[in-house]
């Protein structure tokens, strides 16, 4: 990843903790003023909520981008990241997403360009398709001994305690899912 793009990804990643709202939270508050000039958007950014100049340059940039028709950029990591010869792997992404945001309303996905981030107050899991034929579902599970299809996460991927190797739907059964809600829980 470029360094330009690795400083975007932080700013958004950061955003939550430093501007009180996410992205898509800026994008929605932003429409239902109905702005589109960059000043305007600058202006209610800083003026009203705070807002730094470089988070409110680069909301308004974003905001405005999207609305010009291109897709958000996190639609465009996971496009990348499920096509080609990793096609086959999208409906097993979007069975965790759906049981993820199942969770609660708190839960944030936040795409990268291999992986999608899960994320509550911190991140709990992480979901990344790592070869043509297996999604590697990366937890933060404090305490959980690692045995059988739960391994060691770690050496895999330092920002998780464990990962489970999915191949399929299948293999996203009541256990992985107890173990992704636990997880979630710890967060």
């Amino acid at each position: 990843m470029a360094d330009v793009e690795k400083a975007t990804q932080s700013m958004i990643d950061n955003m939550p903790k430093k501007t009180g709202k996410r992205l898509d939270q800026w994008f929605a508050l932003i429409q239902s003023e109905g702005l589109s000039e960059h000043s305007e958007i600058m202006k209610l950014l800083k003026d009203q909520y705070g807002v730094t100049h470089g988070f409110a340059n680069s909301i308004s940039i974003f905001y405005r981008q999207q609305a010009a028709g291109g897709p958000s950029q996190g639609d465009e990591l996971v496009e990348a990241q499920y096509g080609g010869g990793k096609a086959a792997l999208r409906p097993l992404y979007e069975a965790i997403v759906k049981t993820v945001k199942g969770f609660g309303r708190d839960v944030e996905l936040t795409p990268k360009k291999a992986n999608v981030s899960l994320r509550r107050s911190k991140q709990f899991g992480l979901i990344q398709p790592s070869t043509k034929d297996r999604i590697d579902l990366g937890l933060i599970l404090k305490g959980a001994p690692a045995k059988g299809r739960l391994e060691e996460g770690a050496t895999w991927n330092g920002m998780c305690t464990h990962r489970v190797r999915l191949a399929s739907k299948a293999d996203f059964d009541k256990e992985v899912v107890a173990w992704l809600r636990k997880a979630y829980e710890q967060a």
